[in-house]
Formats: structure tokens, sequence, C-alpha cells
């Protein structure tokens, strides 16, 4: 019986986990009105012109920031992106977007930063990524969302079942002693936040 109760529990504790994994969603402001935007950056660029007019959405670093009369291009090494169109950190750059903003962005507001878009293919456009040619797909950005890198504190796990963890003689074949579970010390890892 002590050992169906131990499994009830795991089931459990995995089902919450689940659930609250699963509850991650795209912020408004770069849901898109799509309800799958292209975001395979390499398969655009493999036939850009197929692509012209889907909607999109793609993440990562802004690189440079350029005002332009009426607008602000940004561009943007891509990385692959979250359940919630957060980018994911530590991932190499998937290749470089100029996704135009209408209006005025402060570059030191930008430049640096994590940033999410969303908006329409519009073609390719010529370029430089330092002094070698390059060419970038473009889009009309309808939407964006800027994101923060915190830090956060990862506890190790801890036992399901904090009852097992002591003298309990009559449990698991007369285990009798003190149960020592030690699983590593706590972790800091950054995070994609809002």
């Amino acid at each position: 019986m002590a050992v169906h109760n131990y499994v009830v529990r795991l089931l459990a504790a995995g089902a919450v986990a689940l659930a609250l994994s699963g509850c991650v969603s795209v912020p408004d402001a770069i849901k898109g009105s799509s309800p799958t935007p292209q975001q395979d950056l390499v398969r655009v660029m493999n036939a850009p012109e197929l692509y012209v007019g889907q909607e999109a959405r793609f993440g990562g670093k802004v690189v440079e920031v350029y005002n332009q009369q009426g607008k602000t291009r940004l561009e943007i090494a891509t990385v692959a992106l979250d359940s919630g169109a957060r980018p994911i950190l530590g991932e190499a750059s998937r290749g470089r977007i100029y996704a135009d903003v209408n209006g005025f962005l402060d570059p030191v507001d930008f430049r640096g930063q994590l940033v999410t878009v969303v908006g329409p293919i519009t073609g390719t456009a010529e370029g430089k990524v330092g002094s070698t040619p390059y060419k970038f797909m473009t889009m009309q950005t309808n939407g964006y969302k800027r994101w923060h890198v915190t830090q956060q504190v990862m506890m190790p796990p801890q036992p399901i079942d904090p009852w097992y963890w002591g003298p309990h003689p009559y449990r698991y074949g007369g285990y009798g002693g003190w149960g020592w579970y030690n699983p590593g010390p706590a972790r800091v890892q950054n995070v994609v936040t809002e």
C-alpha cells in the first residue's frame, strides 16, 4: 500500500509540473493574427519570394538600430523562441533580419536587448555584417516585445514523500535509519522575463 501511495504522489507531482509548464502564453503584443506565424528563418531564406506577405514571428538580440524617416529598422540576430515566444538564452544565431517598426525607437533602449517581433514578411535586403555582404530577410513589424534577463535561484528537487525520509522500520524492506537526500546546491540561472 505504501508503494502505491508513493506512486500516486509521484504521478500527481508530475501532473502539477506539466500543468504549470503549459501555462506559458504568448504576450498579446506579439500574438499576431495567424495561429502559426512563420518562425523558420532558414526555410524563408531558401525561397523568400514564397513567403512575402505571410505573418512571421522572430526574436533575438538587437544588434543595430537604424532610425529612418518615419520608421526604425531593427537588425536582429535571431534565435529559437520558446513556447511563450521568448528568445532562448545561449542559442546560436539562426541568421539576421531587418524588422521595420513605424515611428521612432531610441537606440539606447533597444541596442543589445532581446526582442520578439511579429508581422508580415516583406522580402529581402542587401546589407553587411561587419564588412561581409549579407542578405537580410525584411519584415514590417505590427507588434514587438522587449524582454529582460534576470537571475533566478533554482532549488534542487526535494523528495516527493517527506515521510519516507525518516526512521520507519516498517517501510521498504525494514529500512530503519534516517534517509539522506542531497541533490546538490541551488543554482543561479539567467531567465528571460517580461
